[in-house]
């Protein structure tokens, strides 16, 4: 009769299939990563009014060709959010620093009423300066 010898059990993990599932998602991400759009192709309307200088970073409320909203913070990147949930976000950072410049676009393309839906919201939550953004006027030579 044979014996068998008794192996003993290694309790080692096997990592090299998670190296393998970490290489494939670091390619992945390398790839699509410049391929994300994250500006909001807003199309403002042109203006004969001078440049601002803004002495701090402000807040930009945007609103893009379909209506949506996009909030962004000093330091951050655009979210879209609901017109409601902005005018909260800006109510509580203009609480907390009174200066902070806010400014809001609209694209040309959207209707008045919907980009004005948001205005009275940030009037009622104390925000009294509201600037509006525009591109300059382009010469037609």
């Amino acid at each position: 009769m044979r014996t068998r010898k008794k192996r003993k059990l290694k309790a080692e993990i096997n990592v090299v299939p998670y190296i393998d599932v970490m290489l494939v998602l670091l390619i992945i991400f390398m790839v699509t990563a410049p391929l994300l759009n994250l500006g909001v192709d807003i199309k403002l309307p042109q203006s004969t009014a001078k440049a601002v200088s803004v002495p701090k970073e402000p807040i930009l409320i945007g609103v893009d060709k379909d209506g949506k909203f996009y909030l962004t913070k000093s330091g951050s990147s655009r979210e879209e959010m609901s017109a409601d949930d902005i005018v909260k976000q800006v109510a509580a950072i203009v609480r907390q620093n009174p200066d902070v410049p806010v400014l809001f676009g609209a694209d040309a393309r959207v209707p008045y009423g919907q980009a004005y839906q948001i205005l009275p919201g940030l009037q009622a939550a104390g925000v009294t300066k509201v600037g509006l953004m525009s591109q300059p006027l382009q010469d037609s030579k």
